[in-house]
């Protein structure tokens, strides 16, 4: 008898649990929400910091070849991936720190993506962007080695760092007129 009251009792609460839940959940949407859990999941600051810093390494490469339009094409992007950034996997403290470097560097981005053909410019908004992905990268990492590379001579000897990653100075303060101007300052890693 006390058998059969257990079994009885275990049998009507796994039915009222069962429509308690499904009165409140239809079929969609515990579908989706598992979904959005396993892409949030799989969006971590570092993934999306690697997604920055590459668009940020074509930006680089564009003007140190004297390429404003490749370097505005690669600050539009940049831009739009700091406003696309997900920022719910961060800390309070990584959200803090985020947003300081993500406002600044997006406006940078986008005015390097407004302004094609005019390499000074785009040059100098490069070298404000250049000191944030720093931040941004000592913040969530990259995901492969940089080089911090340094150039004296850049804005009137006031000099200017950028990312690299590659050993080889490839200047994009002084692109094809001095390609080489340049030393490491610091490896990421």
């Amino acid at each position: 008898m006390k058998k059969s009251f257990i079994i009885l009792t275990l049998a009507v609460a796994i039915l009222a649990i069962a429509a308690c839940n499904s009165s409140s959940k239809s079929p969609h949407s515990t579908a989706e929400s598992d979904t959005a859990k396993t892409s949030a999941a799989n969006i971590t600051p570092l993934a999306t910091s690697k997604a920055l810093v590459e668009d940020y390494l074509k930006l680089k490469n564009a003007l140190a070849k004297d390429n404003s339009d490749d370097a505005a094409t690669a600050g539009r992007s940049l831009a739009d991936g700091f406003a696309k950034f997900d920022r719910s996997a961060l800390t309070v403290e990584q959200q803090k720190s985020f947003t300081d470097i993500a406002d600044d560097a997006q406006e940078m981005a986008k005015h390097i993506g407004e302004s094609a053909g005019k390499l000074p410019h785009q040059r100098e908004h490069f070298d404000i962007l250049s000191k944030d992905m720093y931040d941004m990268v000592k913040l969530f990492g990259a995901g492969q080695p940089l080089y911090v590379d340094r150039c004296p001579m850049y804005n009137d000897k006031k000099s200017a760092i950028w990312l690299s990653e590659t050993k080889a100075i490839s200047n994009p303060y002084l692109g094809t007129d001095m390609p080489t101007c340049g030393i490491i300052k610091e490896e990421l890693k």
